[in-house]
C-alpha cells in the first residue's frame, strides 16, 4: 500500500483548528504538514502524507486526494490531469501522453465547476508535528 497525499482547504482563521484535526485524525508521515498559499485563493491548503493503512473512515471536510510530480512540485488530481491531457492533446484523452511538468511548477491542478484550474502555490508555513 502506498502513501496517500491529502490536501485540506481551510481559512486563515481556522488554520490552527484544521491542523489539530489533521494531527488527531491521522498518523502523519514525515511528521510535517505543508501549508500552502496562493494569490489566486483566499483559502490556505494543508498538504500531508499519511502512513499506509492509516486511512480514517471519517474524512475531513474540504479534503481531496492528490498526486505529486516531485521534480516540479506539481500537485494534481487524476481528473485534473485527464482534463489537462485533453486540453493539450486536441481533446483526446491519451493516458500515454507525456505532460511537460516544467510548465506547471509549484502549482496545484484542480477541477472547479468542470473547469481546469492551475493554481500557483508557495509555502506559507511548515508545521512540524
Amino acid at each position: 500500500m502506498s502513501n496517500r497525499l491529502f490536501c485540506t482547504f481551510t481559512s486563515k482563521d481556522s488554520l490552527e483548528y484544521t491542523i489539530d484535526v489533521i494531527k488527531n485524525r491521522y498518523d502523519i508521515l514525515f511528521k510535517k504538514i505543508y501549508v500552502l498559499k496562493s494569490p489566486d485563493l483566499l483559502e490556505l491548503m494543508c498538504t500531508y502524507n499519511i502512513t499506509p493503512g492509516n486511512e480514517s473512515s471519517k474524512e475531513i471536510s474540504n479534503t481531496i486526494l492528490l498526486h505529486r510530480k516531485k521534480s516540479t512540485n506539481t500537485l494534481y488530481t487524476i481528473n485534473a490531469l485527464n482534463l489537462l491531457i485533453q486540453k493539450l492533446n486536441n481533446g483526446v484523452l491519451d493516458t500515454s501522453y507525456i505532460v511537460n511538468w516544467g510548465d506547471y511548477p509549484n502549482s496545484i491542478l484542480l477541477i472547479q465547476e468542470g473547469v481546469l484550474k492551475i493554481i500557483a502555490t508557495s509555502i506559507h508555513n511548515i508545521v512540524n508535528i
